[in-house]
């Protein structure tokens, strides 16, 4: 598999693209470009310092099937590791093309959830298994959808034991939604918990801790995380599903006081 991934992508190491990190514009990149297989450079060099994946999702590399490839990264990119968007990376006709920052390496020909996971796996093993957990997770997603909270809960946990290159944090956060659907409260505050312990800034994990602690009547606790949920990203406050909840713990908190 490795040697079928290394032969249909190329990957370049470009300085403009260390603008990308600051925001700055790119330029185009540099004629003369370095290629490197993606097993033994993309994962062995890079998998210290990588920061930021950006996906050209531009009108070209979309045909190509860069959602797709989006999808996958963003299901198992690691927590420290922000998984982006961002326009054309030149090379058209050659993606889906993508971005490592901040090294400034472009990645071409990236158009299989197997060729976006390599980007990430460095064994077949760890690439087999972060794709079965993807799957999992995404099977897990349609039951949520249908509120089968308990059928979700079982392929959540497979997931997480198959042990993913990344996105348990997420996987546990959504696995916790799964069991406060369960009314297992306990088990609900304990996946929060974890996806905050694996990503210290993952707000959708503070706000399952929150709805926990709301669902225990814990109002004081439930509030606090609510709490650093809006130190972590203001913007949250403005959202519908943050005010149902503010709202919802502001008549619990009123009736209590007046029992």
């Amino acid at each position: 598999m490795e040697g079928a991934v290394a032969s249909a992508a190329t990957i370049h190491r470009s300085p403009a693209l260390h603008s990308l990190f600051s925001g700055a514009s790119l330029s185009p990149p540099p004629r003369r470009r370095r290629c490197f297989s993606p097993g033994a450079t993309v994962t062995g060099s890079l998998s210290s310092e990588l920061k930021e994946i950006r996906v050209c999702t531009n009108r070209t590399c979309r045909k190509q099937g860069s959602l797709q490839t989006l999808e996958t990264l963003s299901g198992l990119a690691p927590a420290d590791v922000t998984v982006k968007t961002c326009g054309c990376l030149g090379r058209c006709g050659s993606g889906p093309n993508l971005a490592l920052l901040p090294e400034g390496v472009i990645v071409s020909h990236i158009g299989t959830a197997a060729r976006a996971s390599r980007i990430l796996c460095d064994t077949d093993d760890l690439l087999l298994r972060s794709l079965e957990a993807l799957a999992l997770k995404k099977r897990a997603d349609s039951e949520l959808d249908r509120r089968n909270f308990s059928d979700a809960e079982a392929l959540l946990t497979q997931a997480i034991n198959s042990k993913p290159v990344g996105g348990i944090h997420v996987m546990y956060k959504d696995r916790s939604v799964a069991r406060l659907g369960m009314t297992d409260y306990d088990g609900a505050l304990e996946d929060a918990r974890e996806a905050t312990n694996l990503a210290p800034n993952y707000t959708e994990g503070y706000i399952c801790e929150g709805d926990a602690f709301l669902a225990m009547e814990q109002f004081d606790k439930a509030e606090k995380s609510y709490s650093i949920c809006l130190e972590i990203d203001p913007t949250i406050r403005r959202t519908i599903s943050f005010k149902a909840r503010t709202e919802k713990l502001r008549e619990k908190l009123t009736a209590a006081n007046l029992a």
